[in-house]
């Protein structure tokens, strides 16, 4: 079985790294290229980037905090926000990316997938469902089988519905070459209450390609959870890093204690 990887992310927002709850009220948490430097001597086994305003600002990603960012990893970097072209793909891979994260291009331009896939490698293309609950109980993002429950992907950063259904997404994503699945709920985000486990496992049930959980971590409870039921791949957390209540060390270790495969 392959290593389960533990994925800290970067939301970062005029130049400095920022976490909210649900996608609203940002506390600032730092300058991102010293938090990407402490990640990478904690062994961290990726990085995530996300510049959360750029595709709301109608704007290119900074890249020279990408490239500042880059020169202070030794592990796979992902990069996303105001991607909408493969210029856009080309000039971040260039500044230091391995692999780039589309979201609202993707939904509004579903070639570039396959594009990008063709022109980079679908193992470079990272496609990003920010989704929230329509039906059901939302404070309730636990096992449930037999709810009923859909979700909605949403766009710009999280803040635009649309009326796309993201279970049915994340299969057509993976068919036009995406390499693998960034899934979030919006009504998970930032709660430290957990990921929403149903969305993950219907999500993971499904896709050929890696599944990374993203969305409500606040302990190993959670984070364990989202790779035994939600069947994911990875675990991305924000919070419980930045603010230092766990380190990579502490949550690897503790996962690897309940049988979990992890690089330590």
């Amino acid at each position: 079985m392959l290593a389960k990887r533990i994925i800290p992310c970067l939301d970062v927002k005029d130049g400095r790294v920022v976490k909210g709850v649900n996608y609203v009220n940002f506390r600032d948490a730092g300058d991102p290229v010293e938090q990407a430097a402490w990640y990478n001597e904690q062994g961290a086994d990726e990085l995530t980037f996300l510049d959360i305003s750029a595709s709301l600002e109608r704007r290119d990603t900074v890249l020279d905090v990408v490239r500042r960012t880059a020169e202070q990893v030794f592990i796979p970097l992902t990069v996303g926000g105001g991607i909408r072209t493969i210029d856009d793909i080309r000039d971040t891979l260039k500044a230091g990316a391995d692999k780039v994260s589309i979201m609202t291009a993707a939904v509004r331009n579903p070639e570039i997938i396959t594009e990008g896939a063709e022109r980079f490698g679908s193992q470079c293309i990272v496609v990003a469902i920010d989704a929230k609950r329509v039906v059901g109980d939302e404070e309730d993002l636990g096992p449930a089988p037999d709810e009923e429950i859909q979700w909605r992907v949403h766009t710009h950063g999280g803040t635009r519905p649309t009326e796309v259904d993201a279970l049915e997404y994340a299969q057509r994503v993976e068919e036009l070459g995406a390499g693998e699945l960034l899934v979030t709920s919006i009504d998970a985000d930032g709660t430290k209450a957990g990921y929403d486990l149903e969305l993950l496992r219907r999500i993971s049930e499904r896709a050929g390609v890696p599944v990374i959980a993203s969305g409500g971590a606040g302990n190993v409870d959670h984070m364990y959870d989202a790779i035994d039921y939600g069947l994911c791949d990875a675990v991305l957390a924000a919070s419980i890093f930045h603010f230092r209540e766990y380190t990579i060390r502490q949550v690897k270790e503790e996962l690897a204690a309940r049988g979990v495969p992890v690089r330590l």
